[in-house]
């Protein structure tokens, strides 16, 4: 989807009215196999609707057993009927609703592209199988800060190639004037990754200050020394983008497309913006540069279903039916925690003490934009994925389909 209003191959389910996109009742009496127009016709008992996703296969290569093994049907339709009934609000008009998030006055001019959205949806995941759905899976929309997530995945690639070394400067790699004063000599790529380089400047016309993000935390010491503070900032994450676009030689989409996407059977209308003025030379080249997050637009733009292939791809250890496509140890430094912040690994979430998602279970991992309304949640211990859409309280919908789905023994 490289235009905001082209739409073509999308399919419309998206009216918060329309229950015909919701799932959870697809492993009873053998319905998990059954597609369908999604329509009315669909609806079985009265209170549990199949889909054309019921039982859709993401992945074969994990742990074997049904999908369905432990799981309260009638609970998790619940869950997911719950939340297609909960959308945010405003999101129609998204340069009017993202003129709402950003705190700072003087730099809300957006310079990226937008996306309008078309209210909730998602997927339930389990044991690589499709076991709920809601909305219109396949639609793209922003994913606003879960596109940091994504980020890390390309910086994997790098990791894996031997092109990136997570403790060594950023500075013995790349070529940029940004890592060339003694404060960016002595940021690292893990510094980076994690957010803890504590960098200061401009990029792309706006400064690292004008995010307001940074200050809610209380952990970060201004012009500090990098790995000793940490703070949530878009123009530090565009500076990451930067950085292993320069590392790349090329393009980050192309590195993912190519790397990852393809490989995972990604087949939505994906695509990854920058800003209007986000570019490096590189070898004579003008490269566009993406940006990390949705602040002043651009970012990733992705379907539910393609962002649970990211989660089952984690959940797996960087395989995809038997198949490495990142490295185990990647997975790993994407998940271990950071020193500064604990609850935060290399642009990931861990709830490993619950301050992310204090009702949610412990043992889940996650990228969320947006305060959660984009939401890509990964529990290795119930062999679980959900990817969310603009519905608002996710954490009601992690807590619900956490209890619909027990544990693995």
């Amino acid at each position: 989807m490289n235009s905001m209003n082209d739409m073509s191959g999308i399919n419309d389910m998206s009216g918060i009215n329309d229950m015909s996109g919701i799932n959870g009742m697809g492993g009873i009496n053998g319905m998990g196999g059954m597609s369908g127009s999604g329509g009315a016709d669909d609806v079985l008992d009265g209170d549990a609707v199949t889909s054309r996703y019921d039982g859709e296969v993401l992945e074969r290569g994990g742990r074997p057993g049904d999908a369905w093994e432990g799981v309260d049907a009638a609970a998790l339709a619940q869950a997911v009927r719950a939340q297609a009934g909960r959308p945010v609000p405003g999101i129609a008009d998204m340069a009017s609703y993202l003129t709402a998030q950003v705190s700072d006055a003087s730099h809300r001019e957006v310079v990226g592209p937008l996306l309008d959205g078309r209210g909730p949806g998602g997927v339930v995941v389990r044991r690589g199988t499709v076991i709920a759905a809601w909305g219109d899976p396949t639609r793209a929309e922003m994913a606003f800060s879960a596109t940091k997530s994504v980020l890390s995945l390309v910086g994997g690639v790098a990791f894996d190639d031997g092109k990136l070394r997570l403790d060594e400067p950023v500075a013995e790699s790349v070529d940029l004037p940004q890592f060339a004063g003694p404060h960016g000599r002595a940021i690292t790529w893990r510094h980076l990754l994690d957010q803890t380089s504590q960098w200061e400047g401009e990029l792309w016309t706006k400064p690292t200050w004008a995010d307001a993000q940074s200050t809610r935390e209380g952990t970060e010491s201004a012009g500090g020394p990098p790995g000793e503070g940490w703070a949530y900032n878009d123009v530090r994450v565009n500076l990451t983008a930067l950085a292993l676009t320069a590392l790349s030689g090329r393009a980050l989409p192309e590195v993912l497309r190519e790397r990852v996407m393809t490989a995972i059977g990604a087949v939505g209308d994906w695509s990854w913006h920058g800003y209007r003025n986000s570019v490096v030379d590189l070898d004579g080249a003008r490269v566009p540069v993406v940006s990390g997050g949705a602040h002043w637009g651009g970012g990733l733009w992705i379907s539910a279903l393609d962002l649970a292939r990211i989660g089952q791809l984690c959940l797996r250890g960087g395989e995809w039916d038997g198949q490495r496509v990142l490295s185990r140890r990647w997975i790993e430094e994407l998940w271990t925690p950071c020193g500064v912040k604990p609850n935060y690994g290399l642009s990931w979430w861990l709830n490993d003490d619950r301050t992310v998602w204090p009702r949610a279970p412990r043992t889940g991992r996650c990228a969320r934009g947006n305060g959660g309304n984009h939401l890509l949640w990964v529990d290795p211990a119930r062999d679980l994925v959900i990817a969310s859409r603009w519905g608002a309280e996710v954490e009601d919908l992690l807590v619900e389909v956490s209890k619909a789905v027990a544990p693995l023994a």
